[in-house]
């Protein structure tokens, strides 16, 4: 039984890996605007509220 397997293994042929002929692209569009825009939104909150008598 076990040489069955191991023949069958032998003669299922050989696996060849080959790197691709062109680079690998990974695109990442990524938009942190909103959160850039929520931190000022809140950094200015706190500002009006520690100094009202700026504006």
């Amino acid at each position: 039984m076990m040489m069955g397997v191991a023949a069958t293994m032998m003669t299922a042929g050989c696996i060849s890996v080959n790197a691709p002929d062109k680079p690998i692209v990974i695109e990442l569009n990524i938009n942190i605007k909103q959160e850039v825009i929520y931190r000022l939104a809140e950094d200015a909150s706190n500002t009006i509220e520690s100094n009202p008598d700026i504006f």
